[in-house]
């Protein structure tokens, strides 16, 4: 079905298998909950449709506010077949309407709120009193009609694949949350990518946990197997929070060929085999095992190979990728088999912004992040080496220098700069923005437009490394420093430090930028954790690893520092509350470096 639009595949799923079980549904313990045949998806997803259509027009906004289940799948299809736009949203925490969902309402001026019945409760009048009135479907009350069936001789869907299919609101890591215009021809252009890059077809079973509202829960574990054909196993996130292993669990129960999940999801499962052993698991199945939406590390990679290697987990199933949602999901990815390609790269190189490298272990270790699309022009084979995607998929990264606008040479870091027909239509609302991003013309490369991914990296061998984000880049007396290096080496200093759970930025000082980091502490370390032992241990190793003396060091709680829906570090948020004083300390820290010390 390469290069057919979402409605058209769904449709022929519910005619040609419609009994097949399209989704399944997992409660805390592992236990199927629910299931959506094909058929019964197309008809629940029309009958909403048809309710949506006698409330709003095409283009309009509906709100997707849901727990995770299976009425969120429903709903957006009924957006789909409705012509209204869906923004899915974070559902409400212990009853509460998040203040970055209220921003998107604001931004996004929705028309209609799908949910089920009980959020419905929970959530008519915090919205409301940002919108106003608005139209409100409880999709578990929603019933089809009977003589909603699906057929081979129905019509395809009569939209136009330029048009916005829905909008992804970024995660507001670095800034406010915008609304990333995804079209039609975004996600099957996408969603082919996805297919060739990870070698799937529809016996390709999948099982994930990420929130359904969030760009690799939707576009990856529910709209993938759907384009496939295949089977999708969902997971609540809480549950994969609470129990790890549960995930891999189910990974061996429904004998699944694709998961994954950011970094920390791998960290996790080799934390819980370490403290508590392996169940009795057979990962045997797990042909790809994808590692992307924050930083890859070669020793999580390591470590989780290690703990899974015994109940049947083949190391080269690991499968590091890259991707953002203005360019739908996928960017760059692996080759199914191959397991992840790392190097070692000069600290002080990476810190002029080159590349230099080095013997194993003497250097900083990257990971890459996949293989990364060539220019071409559909008539002619991809270059070697690049991902195999294609004629009819015309992506392409380059490494850009973001200063000039010219390819970076083969030695020096760069922007990621990404084209082709997944990268996203702009930003709801946001001409400057969309024009600054999506718009970006490379002197190499004259009538070509290119997303800036704001993302810093190289390529190697046609491998793509991501080495850190333009924006959250340290400069200090003239060199770079990446944070998510100095935090990991702040998690990794003493026992009592959670990993995950660091933020390092710069701020403003008499002699200039200041480096600071806060750190949280696990639960409630207990009396063999002195705070001053603790504060020694991550100033001294910081100093050791990056010849770097921080001006501030803040030990917090756990769960103090802001983070995304998918788990990462709000680096931005986390300086904001700590340049207004609002991060409460775990306990005394030592005293700052003093003014006459060195901050870099």
């Amino acid at each position: 079905m390469a290069g057919a639009l979402l409605p058209d595949v769904l449709r022929r799923r519910a005619a040609g298998d419609p009994d097949g079980r399209a989704f399944i549904l997992l409660d805390e313990h592992g236990d199927e909950r629910a299931a959506l045949t094909y058929r019964e998806l197309y008809t629940r997803a029309l009958a909403i449709a048809d309710r949506l259509g006698r409330r709003c027009g095409p283009g309009e906004r509906a709100l997707l506010v849901f727990p995770q289940g299976l009425e969120f799948i429903v709903a957006y299809f009924g957006c789909l077949y409705a012509r209204v736009i869906a923004v899915p949203v974070n559902p409400p925490r212990r009853g509460a309407v998040q203040d970055a969902t209220r921003a998107i309402v604001r931004d996004c001026a929705p028309t209609a709120v799908l949910s089920t019945g009980p959020m419905i409760d929970v959530v008519r009048v915090p919205l409301e009193a940002v919108t106003g009135p608005l139209a409100w479907i409880a999709v578990d009350e929603t019933v089809p009609e009977p003589t909603l069936e699906p057929t081979d001789a129905a019509p395809d869907w009569s939209g136009e694949p330029d048009t916005v299919a829905f909008l992804q609101y970024t995660s507001g890591s670095t800034a406010d949350p915008k609304g990333v215009m995804v079209t039609h021809r975004n996600l099957a252009a996408n969603q082919e990518m996805i297919r060739l890059a990870f070698g799937h077809d529809r016996h390709s079973t999948f099982v994930g946990w990420a929130p359904l509202f969030h760009d690799q829960g939707l576009i990856g574990n529910v709209l993938q197997p759907l384009y496939l054909g295949a089977t999708g196993v969902l997971l609540d996130p809480g549950a994969f929070i609470r129990r790890p292993l549960l995930w891999l669990a189910a990974i061996s129960r429904y004998r699944a060929h694709t998961s994954g999940g950011p970094n920390f999801a791998f960290d996790v499962c080799a934390a819980a085999a370490a403290g508590g052993g392996v169940p009795d698991l057979d990962l045997s199945c797990w042909r790809v095992a994808f590692n992307g939406a924050e930083p890859i590390r070669a020793d999580t990679l390591r470590r989780f190979a290690d703990a899974f290697a015994p109940v049947g987990f083949d190391p080269r199933a690991l499968y590091p990728c890259y991707g953002l949602a203005e360019a739908t999901l996928l960017v760059t990815g692996s080759r199914k088999g191959r397991g992840p390609r790392t190097l070692d790269a000069d600290a002080d190189g990476l810190g002029a912004g080159r590349y230099t490298p080095t013997p194993p272990g003497r250097g900083r270790p990257l990971v890459g992040s996949g293989l990364a699309p060539a220019a071409f022009d559909g008539a002619t084979a991809q270059a070697e080496g690049a991902m195999a995607l294609g004629p009819w998929v015309a992506a392409e990264v380059r490494i850009v220098d973001p200063e000039t606008g010219r390819g970076a040479p083969p030695d020096r870091i760069g922007e990621i700069w990404v084209a082709g027909d997944h990268v996203a239509a702009g930003y709801w609302q946001r001409p400057a923005a969309t024009a600054d991003t999506f718009q970006a013309r490379c002197a190499d490369a004259p009538g070509r437009s290119y997303l800036r991914t704001g993302d810093l990296g190289l390529i190697v061998d046609g491998e793509l490394y991501v080495v850190g984000r333009h924006k959250d880049m340290l400069v200090l007396r003239g060199r770079n420093h990446y944070p998510q290096d100095l935090e990991q080496t702040a998690a990794a200093a003493h026992p009592a430090l959670r990993p995950g759970g660091c933020a390092a930025f710069a701020v403003p000082g008499p002699g200039g930028e200041r480096p600071v980091v806060v750190q949280e502490v696990r639960g409630e370390p207990g009396t063999d954790a002195d705070p001053a032992d603790v504060a020694g241990s991550i100033r001294a190793a910081v100093v050791r690893q990056h010849d770097l003396t921080l001006a501030d060091l803040v030990l917090v709680r756990p769960g103090t520092l802001p983070k995304t829906s998918s788990g990462k570090i709000m680096r931005a948020a986390a300086r904001r509350r700590y340049l207004a004083g609002d991060l409460a300390p775990w306990a005394a820290s030592p005293p700052a470096a003093p003014a006459s010390s060195p901050a870099g």
